[in-house]
């Protein structure tokens, strides 16, 4: 596969998998890829947590069982393992991070910085599975990890603040 610095080409965003995988097109952003797909999730997470839990866990499950085969299929096709591009494993990272925290926006821009910094730094484990880890499952579970760690951590600022 070719290089992390790969350009997607527009007409590879016709592709409906490809497009949904670089984040409806946040993840073309020419700074911080993984950031704008965090942020192009933020939405979804205010809107579901403005649901019944069983709807915000359905949404999360889905986002996760497609998660592997989204990410797997997009790096495939852009010939590039884990282009910057694929934002799909942030949303499902970011999705795990906010899914117990308590609501308000407060909570939402923790939950944010936490999962961008564990998902950028990829402190141990989250390195070794990112490093160890290959195709679609690869690509997402890192991010899964960030985001349970991230959640870990609102859920522990909760607890004790």
């Amino acid at each position: 596969m070719t290089g992390k610095n790969r350009k997607i080409h527009i007409d590879e965003l016709k592709n409906p998998i490809v497009f949904t995988a670089v984040g409806f097109g946040s993840g073309l952003s020419p700074i911080a890829p993984g950031t704008a797909g965090t942020l192009v999730t933020v939405p979804l997470v205010y809107y579901l947590q403005q649901q019944d839990f069983l709807i915000y866990v359905t949404a999360t499950l889905l986002v996760l069982l497609t998660g592997s085969w989204v990410c797997g299929y997009a790096a495939n096709k852009l010939q590039v393992h884990d282009h910057p591009g694929i934002v799909y494993d942030e949303v499902a990272g970011f999705l795990i991070t906010m899914s117990l925290a308590p609501a308000g926006w407060e909570w939402m821009l923790t939950g944010f910085v936490l999962f961008r910094f564990f998902d950028a730094v990829k402190p141990w484990p989250i390195s070794w599975f990112d490093k160890n880890l290959h195709g679609g499952f690869g690509i997402l579970f890192d991010d899964i990890i960030a985001g349970i760690f991230s959640l870990c951590c609102l859920l522990l600022i909760d607890h004790f603040i």
